[in-house]
């Protein structure tokens, strides 16, 4: 059987495998040869398996699609998948990635936040360029040009 792990960016696994164990909404199960065609959406889990020398792997996944064809081909989409060859990597593995996207995620939030005080601020600016003192007594009204100046085109000199 085959298992072949994408994710949108690169294909993290793809090997002859003996059986496949994942987990959806409905718990965990498992895939050997043979098996009948599905499909189920994960869950953020762990996806196991051992291939024909016995080794047993391990693949941290974010959520995805698994669908099994023909009984011999176990396909796995991803957001993002992160694997390693023992249960202990994997675990530091997973937390490296999840700190270096929290970090990535900090820095554009911040470029974000930069970008619309930058804004607010140049908006700020050009409309207090353009403010004229309103003539004392006269409230403004909506609609009114006072305190505007002239209406596009007119008072222009030819």
């Amino acid at each position: 059987m085959r298992l072949l792990v994408t994710t949108p960016l690169s294909v993290v696994v793809d090997e002859d495998v003996r059986h496949v164990r994942a987990e959806d909404e409905t718990g965990a199960f498992g895939i050997l040869p043979g098996h009948a065609d599905f499909i189920t959406t994960l869950e953020i889990s762990v996806i196991t398996w051992r291939n024909h020398s016995e080794e047993e792997h391990f693949i941290a996944v974010r959520g995805g699609v698994l669908a099994v064809r023909d009984g011999n081909l176990v396909e796995v989409a991803t957001r993002e998948a992160v694997g390693e060859d023992n249960f202990r990597q994997l675990g530091r593995a997973v937390l490296a990635r999840f700190r270096e996207e929290t970090q990535a995620e900090e820095a554009s939030r911040v470029s974000a936040t930069r970008l619309q005080l930058a804004t607010i601020r140049q908006l700020q600016r050009y409309l207090e360029a353009g403010r004229q003192p309103l003539p004392q007594g006269s409230p403004p009204s909506l609609g009114s040009s006072v305190g505007r100046g002239p209406p596009p085109g007119e008072g222009e000199m030819s």
